[in-house]
């Protein structure tokens, strides 16, 4: 497919600077770009490579005034860009439909309209799939499960019983979800298990990636709200609420119990203990330790984490730490030189 600026501009919204004739044939990075393809540049960093890049015209912000290239100026560049990818890029893979013989279906079962099923899919008993939904090869969905309308579910992803999974949600494979949650009671060193009999509410429009376990709750449910994105390998204990629109990076793990409040961010390899609550709007800086509640409109860094310019403060300081102590070092030696010759002054 290929389309004039002037044609892109209208499908995004942008203005054009320079030649609104110009034909775009594909699309592509800044840096691998080549003639006939669009780019982007969102981040400012990046603008040095506009007179670099041999793509044909440039997506960028509404900062950028003039550039060496043919530019479409928008709000949100990434989101343009995303926007054109999905026309302009080609894409050969075609989703599956029907049922495949292979698949195993329980009593009882409800399938809607457009339903793609790939091989050796299992549907327990009592599950609910509706319109236009595709499960690929190895999926389990068990008991008395619900999975919504126009939902991706990528191949090898466990769904356990009673959970319910909302409408457009996208779940990579790999990814357990209605897993028990950890909960077991020692009684004179052995571990006794505790029953979790809660459930999972994962609500529409959430994407989640692969290898990535949401337990179920211990009596309630574990809910992922409305619009929140979960990277790969991440950790939801039982219990935990997710807030509406909130990002979860690879590789977080939170504990149960925690309330999770909508707009947050939590980037990668951060931990969250249990049975506390981070409010709205809250950024959670990568590798921290989150030990206490965060009230909302709030960025914590560092363990435990603190605010992120006092985090700052103390890290900025930790790596002043061997030139302090060498001057440590050189007082305590000034000060027995002092000792020493108020020693020697006394015994004349």
């Amino acid at each position: 497919m290929q389309k004039t600026l002037k044609e892109i501009a209208h499908i995004i919204d942008g203005e054009i600077i320079g030649d609104e004739n110009i034909i775009v044939t594909g699309i592509c990075g800044i840096k691998e770009a080549k003639e006939g393809d669009l780019t982007f540049v969102a981040n400012s960093r990046y603008l040095p490579l506009m007179g670099q890049t041999r793509a044909s015209a440039i997506i960028t912000s509404m900062d950028v005034k003039t550039a060496p290239k043919s530019i479409i100026r928008t709000k949100n560049p990434s989101l343009a860009f995303a926007k054109m990818v999905s026309l302009l890029a080609p894409n050969d893979i075609r989703r599956p439909k029907g049922i495949h013989p292979t698949a195993i279906i329980g009593d009882k079962v409800k399938i809607g309209k457009n339903v793609a099923i790939d091989p050796y899919v299992v549907l327990e008993d009592n599950v609910e799939i509706k319109d236009n939904t595709v499960l690929y090869a190895g999926v389990y969905i068990g008991h008395h499960t619900k999975v919504g309308r126009d939902c991706i579910i990528y191949p090898y992803v466990i769904i356990r019983e009673s959970v319910t999974i909302g409408n457009k949600v996208v779940i990579h494979g790999g990814t357990v979800i209605g897993s028990d949650g950890f909960g077991f009671s020692t009684v004179q060193g052995v571990h006794h298990r505790i029953p979790q009999i809660g459930t999972v509410i994962i609500e529409d429009d959430v994407e989640i990636g692969a290898n990535v376990t949401i337990d179920r709750a211990r009596f309630d449910k574990t809910i992922i709200k409305q619009g929140t994105k979960i990277d790969n390998l991440v950790q939801i204990a039982h219990n935990v609420s997710i807030g509406e629109n909130s990002i979860i990076v690879a590789q977080s793990g939170i504990s149960g119990s925690a309330n999770i409040g909508k707009n947050v961010t939590i980037a990668g390899q951060s931990g969250i203990i249990g049975h506390i609550s981070i409010g709205d709007n809250v950024v959670v800086a990568a590798q921290s330790g989150v030990t206490k509640s965060i009230p909302s409109n709030t960025c914590v860094s560092g363990y435990p984490a603190k605010p992120h310019i006092f985090a700052k403060k103390i890290h900025a300081f930790t790596q002043n730490l061997p030139e302090l102590f060498k001057k440590v070092k050189q007082l305590e030696e000034e000060i027995e030189k002092l000792k020493s010759a108020t020693k020697e002054n006394s015994k004349i």
